[in-house]
Order: C-alpha cells, then structure tokens, then sequence
C-alpha cells in the first residue's frame, strides 16, 4: 500500500461515525486576515454570514504575533530586557480585546492576564537558564495562537453565535522526524471524539500551529503550520472542503511583486499546488495537501477582504480548459554546486557520494542536474549552504583531486530558480522548446535544467540579476499575461507624434485581443526626455515632454528603456539623426530590438551598417527599417521575401520620392515648376528645406538601403545622383533659396518639352542593376510605361528577377505622409512583438 494510501485509509479509520452528523465546512484565517479588532471584526462577520451547519475555523496568530513571541524568548535566554517587549505585547492584545468587545472585555481581559503572567513566568525561568530551552521556547511560541483563538471565541459568542474554541494541544497528538512533522491520526481522532462529546457546538475555533508530542509535551508544528492545521483538523472533522483565508484572491500565477499582470487561478490540482508551493508560491504550504490528497478534499484559496470572489480551487482535478502551464515560481538565495571530473564516468556510486555528504552536512537539496555523458552533476542549495556544502563535498572527494580525477568542486552564488508547473505539460510536445525559446528571446542564460518523469514540473536554475526579467517573459510566453515590452520613441516630429497617437488608440485592443503590451517608457525629443515608469501614455504627453526638466541624454534614455525588471526592450528612431544611428550597433549588441525610418544607418557608411548586422546575429535582437524606402509599403520584406526564396534580383526601378512623384504628376508645363515646389512645401511635402528632396539625396539613399538588402556592398558615394538643384542655389541659405526657385524653372521647362513631343512623360526615376551600377535622376518615360500613371504622392517599385524576368513585380502606394509612415513603423513594432510571442 502506498504511504498516501495507508494515510487515506487511517484518515477513514479515524472520521466520526455519525453518519447523521451535519456536513462540516472548515476554515482557516492567516494572521493578515486577523491583525487587529477591524479585522477581527471582518472575520466575526463573515463566518456568521455562512449559511455552514456545522463551522470549524482555524486561526493563527494576529499578524506579527508569533515572532514577537520569539524575540521574547530569545531576549530572556540572553537574559536581555525581555519586560519592555512583553509589556507591549499584552497592551497591544488587551486594547485589541477592548476595541472588539467593548463592554465585555473585562472578562476576557482578565484571562489574558493570566496568560501573560504565566508567560512572565517562563520568560523568568529561561533567563535563570541562560539557554534557549527547546520545550520552553516552543510553548512559548505557540501562545498566539491560543490568545487569537480565544478572542475570536468571545467575540462570535458576544455576537449570540453558538461557538466553542478547541485548544489544539488537547487533541492533535504529533511526533517530530527528518520528514518534518507526523500526526498521529488514530490518537488525535480519538482524542477529538472524546473532546466532542463534551461539547456541542455548531461553531468551533481551533488554535492552530500548536499539538504535543505522545508523551504530552506541548509542541509546535513549525512554520506555516497553521495552514496544516487547518489540513489536519478538517481531515479529523470529515469536513467537505476547507476555506484557507488569506489576503490575495487564490494562487495566482506567479509573484504579483515581479509579475503585477499575474492572475488568479480558478483551479489547480493538488500536485500543482504541491509543485507551486515547493518552488516559493506562498499562498499554501505543499504539507497542507498531504491530508487533503488523502481524503480528495478540496481546498478553496479565498480573499478574506474580498468574500465573494471565487478563488482557487485545488481537488485532483485542475481548472477546466487549461493549458499546458498552469503558474511559475521563483525560489531566490540560491547557490549552485557543481562537481565535475572524468574520473566520473562510468563509476558507480558517485552520485550517492555527492548527496551523502550534503545529507551528512544538513544541506538540503532544491534542485538536481546531471546530463548523460556522467562528466558532471550539479544541484542548486539554500545560499545559505553553500560553503557547507563545498566544505563538505571538498572532503569527501580529497583524494580523487588530488588524483585528479575529479577536476573540481564549484560553487556559484547568485542562482535562482524558475520553475514552470502544470499537470498538460504532460505528453504535450513543445512545452519544453517554448519556455527555452522564450528565455532566449529574453537573453536569459540557463545554467541548469531539471524535470521529472511526471512531466509536470520544468526547472530551470539562472543568473538571480535575470530572475525578474526571466519571470516575466515566461509568463507572457504562456500567454497567462500579454507579452510587455517596454518601449522609447526617439523624434516625437511629424512621425513620431502621429506614431505615439496611432499607439494610444491601439493599445487596450493589442492588451484585450493580441496579449501584447507595449510600454512607452521614454519619449526624447532634441532637448528633453520624458519617462514613465508604469509606460503609461497618457493624453497631455506632448505637454509633460515639453514640461520635462530632463535633458535629452541617449544614455538615460537607453537604462529607463532597457529596465531589467521587463523582459524585452524596443527603441523606436523617428528622427533624422546619424548620432542616433550610430548608436544601434550597441543597443542591439545588448538585446534591444530597434525600429525606425532613419535612414542614416541603412544608407550610412557600409562598415557601420555591417556593425548593425553583425550585433544583430549575435544577440538575436532585431532591426526592422521597412519604413526607411515606402512608408508604409512592404517594399523591404517584397525584396527579403524573393530573395529568400531563391529567386534572383536582376534589376530595382522606381520612384522613391513621394515628393518629386507629386511634383512630376502635377508638372504638364503650363506653370512654373517652382510654384508647384513652392505649393508642395505649404502643403507640408517636402522637407522644410526643400532642397533637401529635389537633391536627390533622399532618392539615392533608400536605393542604398535596397541593394544592401540585396547583397551588395553600395556606399552612398557609388550611386549616380543626377539632382535637380544647380551648384549655385546649394549654396545659398533656405530662405535665400526659397526666394531663388524661379532659376530651376527654365531647364524643367525645356526637358519637359523635349519629353512632350516625344510623347514621354518626366519622372525622377532609381535605378539598381545587379551588377551595382546604381542611378538615380530625372529621365523620360513613355506616356504606357507603368512609372506614368501614378496617383499624386505614389511610390513604385519594380522587381525585375529570374522568376519575373517578363512581367516584373510591382509594389505601389503611397509612399509619403506622416500617418502611412507611423504605420509602417507600427507595422514593424507589431512584427516584433510577434516574434516574442504575441498572439498577432
């Protein structure tokens, strides 16, 4: 028979043999839930609202309690001033009393006199010992909890509740062992029969934490024992299902202090609660399941300040329709210890050395690695261990290094342990692939890996500076919350306002629909920052940037992006900026994804652009620039898409200015060509200087960016740039040559003439051979070739490749404007946050 049957067959042995006796509900209330008279107060009130038939409700201690208890001791075994605390302690229970029972407290009052004297007395005695006597100490500890027992009592019982309070030491019978503690389930039901037929109660108060050993010496049942109190007494009551009371609305899915999205869980079986609970999940402790398991008693995780809410429930069966991972854990102060040599291999026996000698040294084991070549094994300890077990394991393994068979001993501090549960993981293929991918995505580095036969649990032992960050993208990579990401815009201008708008729209639907949470954590403009911590963007930001007293420093900037809490990090570059292109390398070098329609890095110096490329392999992090050539377009991904694929480029043509498309559309020769520039500049197409688009410049600089995509090594100085300004206006100031337009008006006018008899049209045209020849300048079209018929502001890009070779492939639309411009930057972004594992 196994041990959870033969504790499940005693438990049964053990139940009332009344079976008319009404069905029992049992509670337990933590000491948050019972700090002071208010909270008392709440409890009294909940507890009578139950329409339960029969009540049986385990407390703690008021919160603080027991470890005041402590120190008390502690201070009179080091025969210190223990009277100051011990005065504060009864004044803090008697004005508790007073504030809860009013009128009736005397009587109460007087009790606890009584007790706190006969406290004193003890206290007296362990300073004339001088020691820590254990018997003495472990009394002593206890007495919150029969203090908190008995105030609850008197108060329901003011309150005309029929209700008895049950001194756990008079029934609960235990023995201490290497396994912790073991109740003694025959002798406590027995002595449970016996205590019930003197009382008849419908509402009992149990104290919990406290028991005795079988020779009657009073005991304690260790930390969170009150939660196996409540376990054990509502086993021993036959109770239908047990209420844990705390303060947080059930077992949420990690620890909302790293993971605020955390959630509450519906339902968990007990073995996830178990796995949860082990790996630091401090809502239960794994001992309370054991007489729970046994029986098939559900326990309900409930909020005591929120009674309506379901909370969780744990029984054998989970939540309904749940994935494969069900909650995370992180178990912090750890060390890893790593025992390696080739001496190792093949030898029989070592493993049971290794765990010997940290059993020997009282170092408990979290969790255990050991790959199949044999070459190793590691296991992760309590920090606090760690040089034990080194010392230990040193000693045991002294003659193999020495030898040299066993190479070394190590031991790393700072490791934490991450620890995915969840009874699908179970035959579900990918599970494991899914949380490394998304780690990796991180830029978390694993040390160890450690998973069971059940397939329920996956450890995974890392870096404790990653810890946060690690949490919190494995709980978006399981879509138990939206994947964040934590954003900074560079160059709130035309695109980047309408960028930030167009994201403010968007972000309660990317949270509901897509599980994708963009963060805005930092706006820079040329002279000042603003910061978030929440990422919250709110209306008036434009003005808050504009009120910020922080001057704009890329450096501050990058550290309140890249925040280590968050687990992905994205800048946004909507400037114009080569000083801010010149940063990419480094922050993509770091893991942070950039995306931008700056083409000061695509078309910059070839060298800086390998740079890029070569940080980008190396992290994994992304660059994404689609908006650099069309706006909005897909023209880069048209390319990416063809030549990944297989096929060939042969040759690029377009129009790549949206502003020289307008121009050229609306040029028939009629009106001067500088009062259509002069028109383009009002209406907000060109640059503010509009020298800057009829140069060319702009033109040659997106042809760059394609043939690099393409494979070739084009520096801006190798195209052929044929601009439509003569030397003499570039050198002039704007408004000089603003005023001076009128001189491009006599050769436009004749080149257009020149077209128009041959029945051409004129059109500022890139071309891109395969062999690098790249060109870009003012040529003739015919009035059928597909560069003629463009709406006003169109680009166009043609492909002519080995698959389309007789009829190339087109990509046209409009190629300027600040809102189809923020969209392709949008576009990227989004393809970012798909790639770490939003549902887009």
């Amino acid at each position: 028979m196994s041990p959870l049957a033969k504790l499940s067959a005693t438990l049964a042995s053990a139940r009332n043999p009344d079976a008319d006796a009404p069905p029992t509900i049992a509670h337990k209330f933590g000491g948050s839930s019972l700090a002071d008279a208010g909270r008392y107060r709440h409890v009294g009130k909940l507890l009578l609202a139950r329409d339960d038939q029969h009540q049986v409700s385990v407390v703690s201690a008021m919160q603080g309690v027991t470890d005041a208890l402590i120190g008390l001791a502690s201070a009179a075994a080091r025969r210190e001033d223990w009277r100051t605390p011990w005065q504060a302690l009864r004044a803090r229970h008697v004005q508790t009393a007073e504030a809860l029972l009013g009128d009736a407290a005397s009587a109460f009052v007087a009790w606890l006199d009584a007790q706190f004297n006969a406290l004193a007395d003890v206290l007296n005695a362990l300073a004339v010992l001088g020691i820590p006597a254990r018997e003495a100490v472990e009394s002593v500890q206890g007495l919150g909890e029969v203090f908190s027992a008995n105030l609850l009592r008197t108060h329901l019982h003011a309150l005309g509740g029929d209700c008895a309070v049950l001194d756990a030491r008079e029934v609960l019978v235990v023995a201490h062992g290497e396994l912790g503690v073991a109740v003694d389930w025959e002798a406590s039901a027995a002595r449970l029969a016996d205590w019930r037929r003197a009382h008849d109660a419908r509402r009992i108060v149990v104290t919990g934490f406290v028991a005795r050993t079988a020779d009657g010496r009073a005991t304690i049942l260790g930390r969170n024992g009150s939660d196996f109190s409540g376990a054990i007494f509502a086993a021993l009551f036959d109770a239908r299902e047990l209420h844990i009371w705390t303060d947080v609305d059930g077992v949420l899915s990690a620890d909302p202090r790293l993971v605020p999205e955390a959630v509450a869980l519906d339902g968990l079986s007990y073995e996830e609660a178990c796995e949860l609970a082990y790996f630091g999940a401090k809502v239960i402790h794994p001992q309370t399941m054991l007489p729970a398991m046994a029986l098939g008693l559900p326990i309900h995780i409930r909020n005591t300040f929120r009674p309506d809410h379901p909370g969780t429930r744990i029984a054998s069966q989970g939540g309904a329709d749940a994935g494969p991972v069900r909650g995370l854990s992180l178990a912090n102060d750890l060390a890893l210890v790593n025992v390696e040599g080739a001496g190792m291999i093949g030898v029989p026996g070592t493993a049971e050395r290794v765990f010997a000698a940290l059993r020997d040294a009282r170092v408990s084991v979290v969790m255990i690695s050991q790959g199949s070549s044999e070459h190793s094994i590691c296991c992760v300890v309590r920090a606090t261990d760690a040089e034990r077990a080194e010392v230990a394991l040193d000693a045991v393994f002294a003659r193999e290094l020495a030898l040299g068979q066993i190479q070394a001993i190590t031991v790393t501090p700072g490791i934490s342990v991450l620890a995915a549960v969840g009874d699908g993981m179970a035959g579900t293929p990918g599970v494991s692939a899914q949380l490394f991918g998304t780690l990796g995505r991180a830029r978390v580095n694993i040390r160890a890996i450690a998973q069971g036969a059940s397939e329920r649990n996956i450890s995974v032992a890392l870096d404790s500076r990653d810890a946060a960050r690690a949490l919190r993208a494995v709980h978006a990579g399981f879509w138990l919350s939206a994947q964040t990401i934590s954003v900074g815009i560079i160059g709130p201008g035309n695109v980047g306002r309408e960028l930030i708008e167009q994201l403010r729209e968007a972000l309660p639907r990317l949270r509901r629909d897509a599980h994708l949470d963009l963060r805005v954590r930092a706006i820079a403009s040329t002279r000042r920052l603003w910061t978030s911590e929440l990422g919250e963007l709110p209306d008036d930001w434009a003005e808050r940037l504009a009120a910020s007293e922080t001057p704009a420093d890329l450096d501050t900037f990058t550290a309140q992006v890249h925040a280590t809490h968050l687990p992905h990090a994205v800048i946004v570059d909507c400037s114009a900026s080569d000083a801010v292109a010149a940063r990419y390398a480094g922050w993509l070098a770091a893991g942070i994804h950039v995306i931008t329609p700056n083409k000061q890095a695509g078309a910059g110096p070839l060298a800086r652009w390998q740079d890029i490329r070569r940080a980008c392999a190396q992290s994994g992090a992304r660059w994404r620039y689609e908006a650099t050539v069309g706006a909005g377009l897909p023209v880069i991904q048209t390319l990416r898409d063809l030549i990944d694929t297989g096929d060939e480029l042969l040759a690029v043509e377009g129009i790549f200015s949206g502003t020289l498309a307008w121009l050229f559309n609306r040029y028939d020769g009629r009106e001067p060509f500088s009062k259509l520039v002069r028109e383009a500049l009002a209406l907000g197409y060109t640059e503010p200087d509009p020298r800057d688009d009829l140069s060319g410049l702009d033109v040659a600089r997106k042809l760059v960016i394609l043939a690099r995509e393409a494979g070739l090594a084009l520096e801006l100085a190798d195209v052929d740039v044929r601009g439509l300004v003569p030397p003499a206006l570039l050198a002039l100031d704007r408004d000089a040559a603003l005023a001076a337009l009128e001189s491009l008006d006599a050769d436009l006018a004749a080149q257009h003439a020149a077209a128009h008899a041959k029945g051409c049209v004129l059109r500022y045209v890139a071309r891109l051979d395969r062999d690098g020849t790249a060109r870009v300048s003012l040529v003739e079209l015919p009035a059928t070739h597909a560069f003629a018929h463009l709406s006003l502001t169109d680009n166009i890009v043609q492909y002519t490749t080995r698959r389309y070779a007789d009829n190339p492939l087109i990509v046209r639309g409009p190629g300027a404007g600040r809102e189809v411009t923020a969209a392709g930057v949008f576009a990227d972004l989004l393809r970012v946050g798909a790639g770490l594992g939003a549902k887009l």
